[in-house]
């Protein structure tokens, strides 16, 4: 295993296996190692030594950290002035038997993983300012700016978040932070099925009360939550945030518990009842430790109840939805392929990704929406361009 330094180290490393063509599998500090098809590396660059915070400016809303650097330290430091990662990126490190809290920023990008803040916010790459890194090629680079309203290298950026290392192995990245809001309250709308969740989210995100979350928990997931009131209610929930200065936020609640009270009967979260729900769902907690397989449905928000429906019928499995329906959550028992014939069969467009499953399971079947032969042979020259000898976590996106 490489530990190197800093970026000069790293790219020293790469250069090395590059001439010696020694395929290298590239990590942050290693909570994302079960997510993607398994790497087929004799070596290991671990840059987890890459740690610290550069550069943190919050008048102007922007950080800069090296790659290595925990999550859970950026996070700390943001609180310190009341401020926060909107895109609000999921802690997967339990999902994979990890202890909560060891993802690193790095890590954060090149997976592109967000949370509900993405609803409102946008994901994990529209955040990302600039960045430093290694290509293939053991070749220093560097993208994008620190000031928010640069664009240049804009595009780079965005490449490198969800390439998963395969690209680059990054050494320090820059990013827009922004105020943690006053007050945060979730309207629980109680009792709906599926489809009726669909209706109920819908209405509230389009109502003019500001709604910058929306999901929902059947009762089988409800019941495993760590929020009292939730694992209680003994019914599905269907839970919808608004952000604020107190009274504006509360005013908004009320007028959005009268808007929907022809769904149901509804409630309130506040303060920490209601934080600890979203990064509920954020990480998808009441998957972690079951050791079944994992799905990640992007799907129409319209289409989301019809998919599972066609699923649920065929195989035992429980589900949860985010981003407005947009998003689902889906686990099953252990299986040969993961259920993954019938999780793409059941798709009427959108995308499935095999989040958790054995090694054996994510080598037989893919892990990622297969693409179209125009977008493979696009990913390739990509591919070709910045890593020409497949240096860099090889087999992770195959």
């Amino acid at each position: 295993m490489s530990l190197p330094r800093d970026a000069e180290d790293v790219r020293q490393i790469v250069a090395d296996a590059t001439a010696a063509g020694t395929p290298l599998e590239v990590l942050g500090r290693g909570s994302k190692r079960g997510l993607g098809r398994p790497v087929q590396a004799a070596a290991t660059l671990d840059l987890s030594a890459l740690s610290g915070i550069t550069l943190y400016e919050p008048e102007e809303l922007v950080m800069t950290a090296l790659a290595g650097t925990p999550l859970s330290e950026i996070e700390r430091t943001l609180a310190e002035k009341s401020q926060r990662l909107a895109f609000e990126p999921m802690d997967m490190g339990p999902l994979y038997g990890v202890a909560a809290g060891a993802a690193s920023i790095g890590g954060v990008f090149a997976a592109n993983l967000s949370g509900p803040g993405r609803l409102r916010h946008g994901a994990a790459r529209d955040h990302l300012l600039g960045l430093k890194g290694v290509n293939g090629l053991g070749e220093l680079f560097k993208s994008g700016s620190r000031v928010v309203k640069n664009v240049t290298g804009y595009d780079l950026c965005k490449l490198m978040a969800g390439s998963h290392g395969t690209l680059a192995a990054l050494t320090e990245v820059t990013f827009k932070v922004m105020p943690r809001p006053e007050k945060t309250r979730t309207v629980l709308v109680l009792g709906l099925g599926d489809g009726r969740a669909r209706e109920a989210m819908s209405a509230a995100l389009g109502s003019p009360h500001e709604v910058v979350a929306a999901a929902h928990l059947p009762a089988s997931v409800a019941r495993g939550s760590a929020v009292s009131y939730v694992s209680g209610a003994g019914t599905s929930l269907t839970a919808l945030r608004v952000e604020g200065p107190a009274p504006s936020a509360e005013h908004r609640c009320a007028a959005l518990r009268q808007e929907l009270a022809g769904f149901g009967a509804t409630e309130e979260l506040h303060g920490m009842n209601s934080g600890r729900l979203w990064q509920e769902i954020r990480d998808a907690a009441c998957f972690a430790g079951d050791g079944g397989a994992l799905w990640r449905l992007s799907v129409a928000p319209t289409e989301g109840p019809a998919a599972i429906a066609r699923i649920a019928a065929k195989a035992e499995a429980r589900w949860f939805y985010d981003w407005g329906g947009g998003l689902v959550w889906l686990a099953f028992p252990a299986a040969a392929d993961a259920g993954a014939s019938l999780v793409r069969g059941a798709l009427d467009g959108g995308h499935a990704t095999l989040i958790r499953a054995d090694a054996s399971v994510r080598a037989a079947v893919p892990v990622f929406q297969p693409q179209s032969s125009a977008l493979a042979a696009l990913a390739r020259r990509v591919k070709e361009s910045f890593d020409p000898k497949g240096i860099l976590n090889p087999g992770r996106l195959d």
